[in-house]
């Protein structure tokens, strides 16, 4: 999202700043919004559920202002009584518009694809277990499924939550243990999680699988592919209704960003991110036109864990 701000600011000639919270808290937060309107910015982008709280405490004060929140959806807003149900239902203003995306389905696409390359033992490693990383998870787990069912080949997948978004020692040690038993490729997803799985692939010649963007750049050979969400996408759309005088086109809204309004999920298909030799970008097509089309369904249920066939076994770890 900085990066598509930033590039769309400055081919406009817009001006631009970035404003970074003192620490991981509300009160930062609000504090960070509140300077950016003292300062004279109309349009604010916030990427993350995190700051649902400080969107609630400030986007109805500064009406004249407009909020751009990514990854922040009627589940982060609402309040919600103890047994789960809504207490009081958030109704977005229309100078705010809010959008989460189907993480299942680029999941989806890369569980397929590492199965469809011929890997047998999988892992996928999730930072907190909030509903973007479990829609992750949850789709490469269908995604496997389905190519293994294709394939009529058997396969193991271990699952697992850190309760966190970096790597530490801790998560190193287990993707180590995961590696030494036999895991050929990891999907960590969840912030800088990832670092952990990296580590611990590079002692075992194993493989990782990036998320939200395209990590090969930053990863290396270790990465076959990555589980990418079009967020820059998002802000480039939203910033352009904005500067076009269609604001009203999205204020006001939450939306869940698919296939249906955009490329907005999907695979990396640069020759240099394309880790598949077995898995051609015409199969990877065809699984893509598949979803937008319907003929492939994706469950995005992140109550239940998702069924498998026979060929699957899913170990969840505690």
């Amino acid at each position: 999202p900085y990066k598509a701000c930033k590039a769309f600011c400055e081919e406009k000639g817009i001006d631009f700043n970035y404003f970074k919270p003192a620490s991981d808290s509300d009160a930062d937060r609000v504090a960070m919004i509140e300077k950016a309107v003292a300062d004279g910015y109309n349009v604010i982008v916030m990427p993350g559920y995190a700051f649902a709280n400080a969107i609630k405490q400030t986007v109805n004060t500064y009406t004249d202002v407009k909020f751009v929140a990514l990854d922040v959806g009627a589940g982060d807003l609402n309040t919600f009584n103890d047994d789960g149900s809504i207490k009081e239902e958030f109704k977005v203003p229309s100078n705010l518009y809010c959008a989460v995306y189907q993480e299942e389905l680029c999941g989806y696409m890369a569980g397929y694809a590492a199965v469809k390359l011929g890997y047998k033992q999988l892992g996928f490693l999730g930072g907190m277990a909030v509903p973007a990383v479990i829609r992750y998870g949850y789709g490469y787990v269908q995604g496997a499924d389905a190519a293994a069912k294709e394939l009529g080949t058997n396969i193991d997948i271990n699952y697992f939550y850190g309760g966190q978004f970096y790597g530490d020692a801790n998560i190193t040690s287990r993707m180590e243990g995961w590696y030494a038993d036999g895991t050929q490729v990891v999907f960590a997803c969840g912030g800088g999680i990832y670092t952990s799985a990296v580590d611990a692939a590079a002692q075992y010649d194993g493989k990782v699988i990036g998320v939200d963007v395209d990590q090969f750049p930053k990863i290396g050979d270790a990465c076959i592919t990555s589980a990418m969400k079009g967020l820059g996408s998002a802000v480039e759309a939203a910033l352009d209704a904005y500067t076009s005088g269609n604001w009203s086109s999205i204020g006001g809204k939450s939306e869940q960003l698919g296939l249906t309004q955009g490329d907005y999920l999907g695979l990396p298909t640069a020759d240099a991110s394309w880790g598949f030799k077995t898995f051609t970008k015409d199969e990877y097509e065809t699984v893509l036109n598949g979803i937008k089309d319907g003929s492939i369904t994706v469950s995005n249920d992140t109550e239940n864990q998702p069924e498998v066939g026979s060929h699957v076994t899913v170990t969840y770890v505690e």
